[in-house]
């Protein structure tokens, strides 16, 4: 089921108006899709922030766009200020129910490895997994059981359980979680120094053209 999203249409596309929206709590937004005009709209800020962290990256949101029909979305990207950490652009693309689509759907590891409980150290490379699926059929995560695996275990894409409602397009010999000897873990951890894992919902720090 859709959640409901409220959005203004957004007609006065000046660098002046934007920032007078921003500066009210909205975020301004571009609503496309295959075969659509594109609207030029705004959405309340912290409403847009909180159904995405409440339902997931993937939601379907049922936009409310004032004096059209709402229209079914998914949010495609959004775009963060780095320095105030403030949303500042938003593209929704509108979706078909009933065919599918190609989105990357978070991983979250179930349990804790008995080889870690033996003092391996467990790595995790792949966080998304590539899945195509119709819109209301996407999971809003993917959950992996490593419970059983030992020092030395890994576990692939190839071993994850299929299902009748989306397809895994990801490379099936793509390592999603191993468990490394302590000696191996420490020459992993020093050459990925500085990585991290990334956040449920990403985001570009790209600054919005002033013109959108």
């Amino acid at each position: 089921m859709a959640v409901k999203l409220k959005a203004d249409k957004r007609e006065d596309l000046k660098s002046s108006y934007t920032r007078k929206i921003r500066k009210e709590g909205f975020v301004p937004a571009v609503v496309y899709g295959k075969g659509k005009e594109p609207k030029t709209v705004a959405v309340n800020s912290i409403e847009l922030l909180k159904t995405v962290r409440d339902e997931g990256r993937n939601a379907i949101i049922s936009l409310n766009v004032e004096g059209d029909s709402p229209v079914d979305v998914m949010l495609h990207d959004y775009q963060v200020e780095p320095i105030k950490d403030e949303l500042i652009h938003a593209d929704f693309y509108a979706v078909n129910m009933s065919q599918e689509i190609d989105v990357e759907v978070p991983i979250h590891l179930d349990g804790e490895a008995q080889g870690s409980k033996d003092g391996g150290v467990l790595q995790q490379p792949l966080y998304y997994l590539a899945v195509r699926a119709k819109p209301g059929n996407i999971p809003e995560e993917i959950k992996v059981d490593v419970s059983k695996l030992e020092v030395g275990d890994s576990i692939t894409v190839a071993d994850l359980k299929s299902s009748n409602e989306y397809e895994i397009t990801e490379d099936e010999n793509t390592t999603v979680v191993s468990i490394l000897t302590p000696d191996s873990g420490t020459v992993e951890e020093d050459t990925d120094e500085g990585q991290s894992e990334p956040e449920l919902v990403g985001a570009e720090d790209n600054s919005e053209n002033d013109n959108e």
